[in-house]
């Protein structure tokens, strides 16, 4: 079985948010994929499989299956694209525990179309308050994580948020987004998610499912570019749609081999 790795949402090694392609070559069960996983040790192993015509697509981090993966879905995309088994005018569908998701190869980056995740306003908790240690501007919620503005890019890039009391919140994580300082992004974001075995992922597609909504309703535009301040750093080309949300990123492979089990 062949096994890739690549950085998603850069142009460059090193950069961007790190996914494991795993080619599956039959059936396999679930715990075998969790093993695997957590030997590759990547923030998160994809899983493919050819299907009628369209592709199987599950996703693991080292400690459990999530329903959802923006970055491993483009690293999947482009791993089907540049090794031939698609041909790159031809879009992809993937059949996956969130429905089927669909990626296109546009203007030499992937480009995913994901269910928008708008979230709605709620109130700050103390606990949420304690883990951040800054008080919001707004705080939201949809069906997985909750969504904080605060003030400026300097608190989101400076946070250090207190990783047991994240854990403690009953979401699969915590987004925390400001209106970018600069002139070369729209808005920028870090995404904490203890809960799944991530203190900070990298860069998270599925942040911005919630993250473009949230700004569209904001800034009044639909299309936007956008920055996740995680230590390695990511840029996201977003835009917002009635329904969906089309995520466009640039990925970069830095490892090829083949698995011997």
């Amino acid at each position: 079985m062949e096994l890739t790795i690549i950085n998603t949402f850069t142009d460059q090694p090193f950069k961007g948010n790190p996914a494991a392609v795993c080619l599956l070559t039959g059936e396999s069960d679930s715990e075998w994929m969790q093993r695997m996983a957590k030997e590759i040790n990547m923030p998160v192993t994809a899983f493919i499989q050819p299907h009628n015509g369209e592709w199987k697509l599950r996703w693991f981090t080292p400690f459990i299956e999530i329903p959802i993966c923006g970055h491993g879905t483009l690293a999947s995309s482009f791993f089907l694209w540049d090794k031939g088994y698609v041909p790159r005018n031809q879009p992809i569908a993937y059949q996956t525990k969130s429905g089927l998701l669909a990626a296109k190869f546009v203007d030499g980056m992937v480009q995913l179309e994901f269910p928008s995740l708008r979230e709605k306003e709620t109130t700050a908790s103390d606990l949420l308050i304690k883990a951040l240690g800054v008080v919001p501007s707004y705080v939201g919620q949809n069906k997985w994580d909750l969504l904080v503005e605060v003030q400026s890019e300097e608190i989101v890039r400076n946070l250090k948020p207190d990783m047991d009391s994240i854990a403690q919140l009953p979401v699969r994580g915590v987004i925390v987004t400001s209106r970018s300082d600069s002139g070369e992004y729209d808005f920028v974001s870090r995404f904490f998610s203890p809960a799944q075995g991530l203190d900070e992922d990298q860069v998270t597609g599925s942040a911005h499912c919630c993250l473009g909504p949230y700004w569209n309703s904001r800034l009044d535009k639909s299309i936007f570019i956008a920055y996740q301040a995680s230590e390695r750093g990511g840029l996201l080309k977003v835009e917002v749609t009635e329904d969906t949300v089309k995520l466009s990123g640039h990925a970069v492979t830095i490892f090829e081999g083949n698995l011997t089990i």
